[in-house]
């Protein structure tokens, strides 16, 4: 029970197959209490019914796009508990036109949106969390933030496109949080999955192929399955990472060293 008395917040859970909700049913395996959000309507009647399995967790919505729902989001949160110990963002999203063809071809609108989803809501996200983390003098505390990123966003993997550097933002963000709030013994790092079947691969063009490659090529010679992410976010947020920050941690079956 490596999260026995912690409180997170993981976002982006949409369905069965999402990554978030492998990393929720980790997190709440190993004690943690969570606080789950879903983005609209439409996605709680996913999100409730999966929450349902877990340990009577806290659901509330955040369309992180949105100030005032993120706002909305850590007001509720603090009415129901004084502290986070770690926050989980596993959200992206590109528009799908920008998810094909070629990447010299992006709109600026879907530059702007793949930015303001992928990335910077990992920024707004943590200035609010890290009050919740913030101990005192006499009792410091600190926490974690993981992230969720993908190997597009440090090499080219063709077709993932804008979302690739809307990535290599995030990856950016990761190390620049993890300098501002380590005062504050706040630790902020990313995890870098293999390919996985999920809501949000299903708008990326020759998806198969990245699976199909990545089995083929990578020294395991296989594909991750969600609850390996799981596992290694327990890692990172919990007390035996406690010297790990602004950091990429690979979870990919060994892909990434390949020059293939």
């Amino acid at each position: 029970m490596l999260l026995d008395g912690m409180t997170g917040l993981i976002l982006g859970i949409a369905n069965q197959r999402s990554l978030a909700y492998a990393i929720a049913q980790a997190t709440s395996a190993a004690g943690a209490k969570l606080i789950a959000t879903y983005q609209n309507e439409r996605l709680r009647r996913n999100v409730e019914p999966l929450a349902a399995t877990l340990n009577n967790p806290l659901v509330l919505q955040c369309d992180v796009a949105s100030d005032e729902q993120i706002l909305r989001l850590f007001a509720s949160i603090r009415e129901n508990t004084d502290r986070l110990d770690f926050v989980v963002h596993a959200i992206a999203y590109a528009l799908r036109d920008d998810l094909e063809g070629e990447y010299v071809d992006t709109s600026r609108e879907g530059f702007r949106v793949a930015h303001d989803v992928s990335a910077y809501s990992l920024t707004v996200l943590a200035r609010h969390a890290a009050p919740l983390m913030t101990g005192t003098e006499e009792v410091p505390r600190g926490g974690s933030i993981v992230t969720l990123t993908y190997l597009g966003g440090q090499r080219v993997i063709p077709h993932y496109n804008v979302m690739g550097v809307a990535k290599a933002a995030l990856e950016s963000s990761v190390r620049y949080l993890a300098y501002d709030l380590g005062k504050k013994n706040i630790r902020v790092n990313a995890i870098a999955a293999g390919p996985v079947r999920t809501l949000a691969a299903a708008g990326i063009s020759r998806f198969s192929w990245m699976l199909h490659h990545q089995e083929a090529y990578s020294p395991l010679g296989r594909n991750i399955e969600p609850e390996e992410v799981g596992a290694a976010t327990v890692f990172l947020v919990s007390h035996m990472a406690r010297s790990i920050t602004g950091q990429i941690l690979h979870v990919d079956c060994g892909y990434h060293i390949m020059g293939t």
